[in-house]
């Protein structure tokens, strides 16, 4: 049976502090990692108000003292925003920190818009994401085929691609590196993007046959209806940001959904379509026919839960709605 883990924006709840978000997330890695959860990934963004996830690095170490089991990791850094000699002295810093217990997930979005961008790379121009990523694995493994060196030794630290297209299935199937595909936000290409990984899989140094991790919005309660209301945060964030008015993540409010336009309800329809909320026979039940249509190894489930306690039960309940 497929293994569940945790995708982390690091909201900052209406009337909260970052300081306030960084402790949350501390007490949901350690609950996670105390109810069986594999993974713990942490997804760079930038100039998004609410969103406080911009310094990734820092936020895996935080987690990763926290725990210890756990395994921590980005998911991802966007590749195209940074040096990959930089991006690879940090994770080498940090598998040395934490050893065996940590992820890099590597995407080519920017995860930000144009101005942000170009503050963060002095300029917008392109990169190739496939050559950096290149660049990245020799500096890890310290191999001598780069000009200059990262931190030595042999660094082992996994590398994902992360992404929502066709193309980033083909650059993962080539690469021979696990896969994960971000459908909680873009379901379009799921199972065609899937499928394709699958069957052009080409083995590789660091994996002998593929390994697929699917997004999903999974919010449970013990009712239906609690879960429900715990996850009008959710969607009324993602509302607010189709509007063009990101911010905090809002408080919860009983009935959000029947309030708003159909068009806004049909909008998030189809940009969540692969969400679950309910209570436990009901997400379980969702899970595991997620798990049979994409054939997935892993879920990463993203849960916008404004009640830090109701987040961490959220998660619990779903390991054992799908344990059950």
């Amino acid at each position: 049976m497929a293994t569940l883990s945790v995708l982390d924006l690091m909201m900052i709840g209406e009337g909260k502090t970052f300081a306030d978000t960084l402790n949350e997330a501390v007490m949901l890695a350690r609950h996670v990692e105390q109810h069986g959860l594999q993974r713990y990934w942490i997804a760079e963004h930038h100039d998004l108000p609410g969103i406080a996830s911009s310094a990734t690095t820092l936020l895996v170490s935080h987690l990763a003292a926290a725990t210890r089991r756990l395994r921590v990791g980005a998911g991802g850094i966007m590749l195209p925003n940074h040096s990959p000699l930089m991006v690879a002295e940090q994770f080498a810093t940090l598998d040395t920190l934490y050893p065996g217990r940590i992820d890099l997930g590597l995407g080519r979005a920017a995860g930000a818009a144009g101005p942000s961008i170009r503050a963060l790379r002095g300029d917008a121009s392109e990169r190739d994401f496939e050559q950096d990523i290149g660049q990245l694995a020799d500096y890890l493994l310290d191999n001598g085929r780069q000009p200059v060196r990262g931190i030595p030794g042999n660094h082992k630290v996994p590398l994902w691609l992360l992404g929502s297209s066709m193309y980033s299935a083909d650059l993962a199937a080539r690469l021979g590196l696990p896969y994960s595909f971000a459908s909680h936000f873009a379901p379009h290409f799921l199972q065609q993007a899937v499928a394709h990984y699958r069957s052009n899989f080409q083995p590789s140094a660091v994996l002998d046959t593929p390994y697929v991790i699917v997004g999903a919005n999974v919010i449970v309660a013990d009712t239906e209806q609690e879960a429900q209301f715990q996850a009008s945060s959710h969607f009324h964030w993602v509302n607010l940001l189709h509007q063009g008015r990101p911010g905090p993540l809002p408080r919860p409010q009983e009935g959000y959904l029947q309030r708003i336009s159909e068009v806004e309800r049909r909008g998030l329809k189809q940009a969540m379509a692969y969400s679950a909320v309910g209570d436990t026979r009901q997400v379980g039940d969702w899970l595991r026919h997620f798990i049979e249509l994409t054939q997935a190894d892993e879920v990463i489930i993203d849960a916008r839960i404004h009640d830090p306690v109701a987040r961490c039960r959220s998660y619990q309940l779903a390991a054992e709605s799908l344990a059950g």
